[in-house]
């Protein structure tokens, strides 16, 4: 009997290993990385046994610009198994065939070895080839040319009917103008696949067909850096130079970014290369970069960032707190722990010239700095600085930042937060620098977006600067793309201003008579010397005038030691007065009343009005800061300052705390005598009304209005011109009619006044009357338009009146010299007026100069203008008839004006009534 053969001895299952596919390189080929017991991951190329893929597009090399295309199907092929395999932790089998150099297997996907044969799927799918020549034969491969031949017969994949040639992608290797390409996305997240990772911030990506274009770009990630990899001679990574932390960096990134499905929003270009932001499934891969200590934020990029700025510095801060990696040597900047000061709350009572402010919190001013910005400055070329120079004025923008400062600040509460200490340096203090909020509006982030500052450009390790350092870096961006302010290419401003505190030659006669002639003057207080003695900005006229308080008399405030000048003590409550009046109208918009210059035509006296329309004279004497000085008996403020001054007394307020008051028969003994001059008949009344002169008529006749009316005609001019500002009329709509009165736009200003309808005539012209002025004009209707209906009830504010027992000389020459001199006497200037007498509802008044106690009258008479009028009778009147035909008759004897030839009434005396 024959003894039976042995049986065969099956082959030992193959032996799996467990790894996680780390990229795609084609469909038959991809890199795993393995997972050792100890040491780094280990990664490997595993090609798929019996198969073949088709091959996909190569980058061109060696500056072409044209690459390979793809073989039909080789993207497809290559994304069936990306979106299957990259990341996943996979079985697999390798074995490397004798004399080859390349390792071969198959992938299982699942928890264990009986999971899906991936070779096996993508045959099934049609998108790859089972090799058939030269390929031992196994059931394994027979399995193979099944799955092959099912899909052929399904029409899958390779084996469709559809044309090739749609299944070859159309790729832009090298964008030709990335800068365009990044205006024409910008914005936008486009989706994307990262192909390669340079390093750590920098990796290539394919983004996703945009009309059926593949585009391939480097990507530098913005606002951050990684550490990159040294070259060798041959641009090459140089594998013996260790960087620290760089294959880590890059690590992070493959392992999050690689063959992943991305979001990429392009932020700008450099060269060739694109900076932008990389979005995936956990967020924004450079604040894990950050947080991580595998980067460090760089300023030239973060700028371009669009979105989420703060979390990339606030995971930078993180970092740097916990000594991660790049940081484990990191030292925080000095501590302001032992800073006083820190917060502030107060009011802002001064400004710097754009970069600082002056902050009262309580009873302490502080000098406050914008953090990270500075005002604007003078260029290289610009000419030196001279001794009279003033660059708030000199400086391009200076004055605009002042400005914008200026109205939005002062007398404004705000927060400041101290960010830094600026150590002193160049002969300058160290400054301590805040960021400043008026409620939630940061002010330098303000200044910036107008173009009135600049943003300090930093060291990348300097990290004194202001928290918010990028919303300040976006604002000058903003500022800069809409040409504001600084970045202005045209329309520069320049001050030229007319400095009246060092060249005075211009007061008197240039500047003094139309300030005169004005009711208020507009002006802003640049510097306050003391107490009444102040240095005013006029907008309206360009200039810089010192300017006194009128009416009171305060006293002397220290003075530092200037110039070689010694330093002088301050007299007993001079610096409160100084401080008063630097609390209320110190860069304050202010109107002022200028009444006249002193001795030496230096410095205009006069009234200051704040906003709120407090006379200043007055506010300092009923705080007991100054004292009524004799002047202001002749001034129409006399009486508020006295009452003023009264209370003070009473309440014994600063230089009245050891006032005596003193007994009653002391004090009439002081008094100055009133009674009256017997020569003056008792019942002629004199009452006085301070009026200004606004306009002089050819028979002698002018216009006034009341002194104490002014503040309300302003108010009544600003009203009009608003309401006329809101709602335009429409040119030609009013058709004006005789006593209408109506709206004029006044042809020397072109603004709107109230005025009177006197005569339409043909051809469109209108004589009319400004009603508060007393002016004429003829003007085209069109210049007219209705007056709303409440502007109509406020009655004229000028008043014609005629100056009393004066007659013009009937030759025309002698009329006209006349009417000059009598213009050239009261014209816009405040004088006391005094009505006679009345006939037929017109008033007949003496004018008087409160200065000089001049009758305007009698000296228009005594110079040989006019004439006495020797007709009017009234027994009241008997001593100024007597006073004014004494000085006609000393016209006559020293043949002055009309009576240079002799007595040139004889001619005409019946006319006049005046006796041969």
């Amino acid at each position: 009997m024959s003894t039976p053969a042995p049986a065969a001895t099956p082959a030992p299952p193959p032996v799996l290993k467990k790894g996680i596919v780390k990229q795609i390189l084609s469909g038959d080929s991809v890199i795993l990385r393995d997972k050792p017991v100890n040491g780094p991951p280990r990664e490997k190329q595993l090609n798929f046994a019996g198969v073949v893929a088709p091959k996909l597009a190569r980058r061109p090399t060696n500056g072409s610009s044209d690459g390979s295309k793809d073989q039909p199907y080789a993207w497809e092929a290559r994304e069936y198994l990306r979106q299957r395999l990259v990341g996943q932790e996979v079985w697999f089998y390798s074995e490397k065939p004798p004399n080859a150099n390349r390792e071969y297997g198959y992938i299982k996907l699942g928890k264990d070895v009986n999971s899906e044969n991936i070779v096996e799927s993508i045959i099934s799918e049609g998108l790859v080839t089972v090799r058939r020549d030269g390929v031992r034969q196994t059931p394994e491969h027979t399995r193979l040319i099944e799955l092959e031949d099912a899909a052929r017969k399904a029409r899958k994949g390779l084996w469709s009917d559809a044309p090739e040639s749609e299944h070859v992608r159309n790729i832009t290797w090298n964008i030709e103008n990335p800068k365009q390409f990044v205006d024409q996305h910008a914005g936008q997240l486009i989706k994307g696949i990262i192909e390669h990772v340079r390093d750590g911030s920098t990796v290539r990506a394919f983004l996703m067909p945009s009309r059926g274009v593949y585009q391939h770009i480097t990507l530098m990630m913005s606002g951050i850096r990684c550490p990159g990899f040294k070259l060798d001679a041959d641009g090459k990574p140089d594998n013996t130079t260790e960087v620290p932390f760089a294959d880590e960096a890059r690590f992070h990134v493959e392992c999050r970014l690689l063959q992943r499905d991305v979001k990429i929003r392009l932020e700008s270009n450099s060269n060739t290369n694109f900076l932008g932001t990389i979005l995936h499934q956990d967020g924004n891969i450079a604040e894990s970069l950050l947080r991580n200590g595998f980067a460090k934020c760089v300023e030239w990029s973060i700028p371009y960032v669009k979105e989420g700025i703060e979390r990339l510095r606030a995971a930078e801060r993180e970092a740097k707190n916990q000594r991660l990696r790049l940081w484990k040597d990191y030292k925080p900047p000095a501590a302001l722990a032992n800073t006083k000061d820190k917060e502030l709350i107060g009011t802002v009572v001064e400004v710097f010239n754009g970069d600082a402010v002056a902050v009262k919190v309580g009873t302490v001013t502080k000098k406050v700095f914008f953090s990270s910005i500075r005002p604007p400055r003078p260029k290289e070329d610009d000419p030196p600085r001279t001794k009279n120079s003033r660059p708030l004025y000199d400086i391009p923008w200076m004055f605009e930042a002042r400005e914008f400062l200026r109205k939005k600040l002062i007398g404004k509460k705000v927060t400041c937060t101290l960010d830094y200490v600026a150590p002193a340096r160049d002969n300058y203090p160290e400054k301590f620098c805040y960021t400043v909020r008026l409620g939630d509006l940061n002010v330098a982030e303000a200044m910036l977006e107008k173009g009135l500052a600049t943003v300090i450009n930093y060291r990348q390790d300097d990290e004194q600067r202001s928290p918010e350092y990028d919303k300040l870096r976006a604002a000058q961006e903003q500022a800069i793309k809409g040409l504001k302010g600084l970045h202005a290419k045209k329309d520069i401003p320049a001050h030229r201003i007319n400095d009246l505190t060092t060249d005075h030659s211009r007061i008197k006669h240039h500047y003094l008579p139309s300030w005169q002639r004005a009711l208020r003057t507009e002006a802003i207080v640049e510097f306050v010397a003391s107490g009444s003695r102040l240095r005013l900005y006029c907008p309206k006229e360009s200039c810089l005038v010192t300017f006194l308080l009128a009416g009171i008399s305060c006293r002397r405030s220290a003075r530092p030691a200037i110039g070689g000048a010694p330093a002088q003590e301050g007299e007993p409550f001079g610096d409160e007065a100084l401080q008063f009046t630097r609390e209320r109208v110190l860069q304050r918009d202010v109107s002022v009343k200028i009444d006249t210059t002193d001795k030496q035509a230096t410095s205009v006296i006069g009234w200051l009005f704040t906003d709120n329309n407090v006379n200043l004279s007055v506010a300092l004497v009923e705080e007991g800061l100054a004292e009524v000085h004799f002047t202001a008996e002749k001034s129409e403020y006399f009486r508020s300052l006295k009452d003023a001054e009264n209370r003070a007394k009473a309440r014994r307020k600063n230089i009245w705390k050891d006032f005596v008051e003193k007994p009653v028969e002391e004090e009439n003994k002081d008094e100055i005598d009133d009674t009256p001059d017997v020569s003056t008949p008792a019942d002629r009344k004199v009452k006085y009304e301070s009026v200004v002169v606004t306009e002089v008529t050819p028979e002698l006749h002018f216009y006034a209005q009341h002194t104490e009316q002014g503040a309300k005609l302003e108010e009544l001019m600003t009203k009009l011109r608003q309401e006329f500002k809101a709602m335009p009329p429409v040119t030609g709509a009013y058709a004006p009619k005789r006593g209408d009165l109506c709206a004029a736009k006044f042809s020397e200003d072109d603004e709107w006044y109230r005025a009177k309808v006197e005569k339409v005539e043909k051809g469109g012209n209108v004589s009319i009357l400004y009603v508060d002025y007393g002016n004429r004009e003829n003007v085209p209707s069109t210049r007219l338009a209705m007056l709303p209906p409440t502007f109509l009830s406020e009655k004229p504010y000028a008043h014609e009146y005629v100056p009393a027992l004066l007659v013009l000389p009937t030759d025309t020459d002698d009329r006209n010299e006349a009417v000059k001199a009598f213009s050239q006497d009261v014209l816009n200037r405040t004088l006391n007026m005094n009505i006679e007498y009345r006939i037929t509802g017109t008033e007949y008044v003496t004018l008087v100069d409160p200065s000089t106690k001049a009758d305007v009258g009698e000296d228009l008479i005594a110079d040989g203008y006019v004439i006495a009028d020797k007709n009017k009778k009234d027994r009241r009147l008997t001593k100024l008839i007597a006073d004014y035909k004494e000085a006609e008759q000393k016209a006559r004897k020293h043949h002055k004006g009309i009576w240079q030839y002799g007595d040139s009434t004889e001619d005409q005396a019946g006319e006049f009534g005046l006796s041969r």
